[in-house]
């Protein structure tokens, strides 16, 4: 099981706040059924590498609009292959 952190920034908005434009890619996140968390910067997401790597791929898609026509994603990929991690044993492990 792979962890993504994505980050989708709109660029070129008419208006100073990205906030719709996040949300379409967070709607995507959440038609995806995976297991995903807002943070006030990013968005983590849980489950198979490949499929994680697609949902980024179409939250990055979804920000482009007639009113966005460039939009930088990161992507930090933690692919632990010696363990299961997921997004609450990583906050757990340093809420100990």
């Amino acid at each position: 099981m792979a962890l993504l952190q994505v980050n989708v920034l709109p660029l070129g908005t008419a208006t100073p706040s990205v906030s719709r434009f996040v949300a379409d890619a967070l709607n995507v996140a959440e038609a995806s059924g995976a297991t995903y968390q807002v943070g006030p910067m990013s968005t983590c997401l849980e489950g198979p590498l490949e499929q994680m790597i697609t949902v980024a791929l179409q939250m990055h898609q979804a920000c482009f609009s007639e009113d966005v026509q460039r939009v930088v994603t990161t992507i930090t990929i933690d692919d632990r292959r010696d363990k299961e991690a997921t997004l609450q044993s990583k906050i757990s492990a340093v809420s100990q």
